[in-house]
């Protein structure tokens, strides 16, 4: 008896093939590994063979598996496009973004601005992941992105969208010139703003507690373990904090990226309109 194929189920292959793991397609659809076993084995029952195949821990497509992945990339495309068509058409801005950053970024710079993105869109809805990974678009982890660093490769949509300012920092009521300089573990020299201390603070002058986390670095400066080079958009606004340079330090640039089949979308587009406007927003607050 042949068993109907449920071409909802293609999703489960799509996400396990860009996941590599249950777990990781689990995630990305936002249900249990038991659900995703259970989908991915209705659609092997359905094509009489298997999908893929166990190796170091990791999935990888059989012959089969390559063709219900295609098969399953066409509707996705189709679908998308049918979303981007009705959005063109004025449908309103609803449905789920999935927003990647850094920590530091999320948790200071993103969801305490969230709100008005929300207010402004109703029926919009927002995931925003702090994870210090570079997750990927093409495989679909995440569907917006915002980094540091223009990335070097991938088939994202790419674009600076401004840079935020650095500057030094100090337990408010504290004599600055003489604390210690609070700055990232050796293996983080490469942040520009861990860099700096290294150029322009000679060891002698380095406190004993070494961060590995821009926000724990930033709460060792507020308990007055020593002065510290922080973003002004968390920074400036900190009343346990004063700002002990006149001007900033360094600057970041911030790169938006996107994959290109979803950028039309009405409901990304919304969110990469906002997270482009931030960077000025953030000069008016931090003057």
């Amino acid at each position: 008896m042949t068993i109907p194929l449920n071409w909802a189920d293609l999703r489960v292959v799509l996400a396990l093939a860009r996941g590599g793991s249950l777990s990781a397609a689990a995630q990305s659809l936002g249900i249990d590994q038991t659900t995703v076993s259970r989908r991915l084995d209705a659609v092997e029952a359905a094509l009489r063979g298997r999908l893929f195949l166990r190796e170091r821990g990791r999935l990888t497509l059989t012959a089969l598996g390559e063709t219900a992945r295609g098969a399953a990339e066409r509707m996705e495309a189709s679908a998308l496009a049918l979303e981007a068509a009705a959005g063109e058409s004025g449908e309103t801005v609803i449905g789920r973004v999935r927003i990647t950053a850094v920590p530091i970024l999320v948790n200071q710079l993103i969801v305490p601005r969230v709100p008005a993105l929300l207010r402004r869109h109703p029926a919009l809805a927002i995931d925003a992941n702090a994870d210090s990974r570079n997750l990927s678009l093409s495989r679909r982890e995440t569907d917006v992105a915002l980094r540091f660093a223009r990335p070097e490769s991938g088939s994202g949509l790419c674009r600076r969208i401004g840079a935020l300012s650095f500057s030094i920092y100090a337990a408010k009521g504290t004599s600055p010139e003489a604390l210690p300089w609070v700055t990232y573990e050796e293996r983080f020299l490469h942040y520009p703003q861990a860099r700096w201390v290294a150029d322009h603070v000679a060891p002698e002058d380095l406190s004993r507690l070494r961060i590995n986390d821009a926000e724990g670095l930033a709460q060792a400066v507020r308990s007055g373990l020593g002065r510290g080079v922080l973003p002004d958009f968390m920074a400036a606004g900190d009343p346990a904090l004063q700002r002990v340079s006149e001007t900033p330090v360094l600057h970041r640039g911030l790169w938006l990226l996107v994959h290109p089949d979803l950028r039309k979308l009405p409901r990304v587009a919304a969110v990469i309109d906002w997270l482009a406007a931030l960077p000025g927003q953030l000069h008016a607050e931090v003057r």
